[in-house]
């Protein structure tokens, strides 16, 4: 049964009880199935509530990879090594001889 079709019945069963004289076993009957469609639709919600949020934390986790790989992308890695462009005496300068 589909969460419509749960809701339709719903409306029919208030409708009914609004309109028509219900004995009490009638009464009775119609209470309990409008439970079990009560049921069914809370079911439903929170079924569709949970896959929306599965969408919704995976377009979240792609979005912060797509940050963290852009962040890389413009910071220099930290294996990189810059001692090789070291210059003792700076650009332009002679560099000063070791006295050890």
């Amino acid at each position: 049964m589909t969460y419509n079709e749960a809701i339709q019945e719903l409306e029919t069963i208030l409708r009914s009880l609004e309109t028509d004289q219900v004995d009490v076993d009638d009464l009775t009957a119609r209470a309990e199935r409008s439970a079990e469609l009560i049921r069914l639709c809370r079911h439903k919600l929170r079924h569709a509530e949970a896959s929306l949020d599965r969408v919704f934390d995976s377009l979240d986790e792609e979005e912060t990879e797509e940050e963290d790989t852009e962040s890389k992308d413009d910071t220099p890695d930290e294996e990189e090594d810059d001692t090789d462009d070291y210059q003792p005496g700076g650009p332009g300068r002679p560099a000063s001889p070791r006295l050890f």
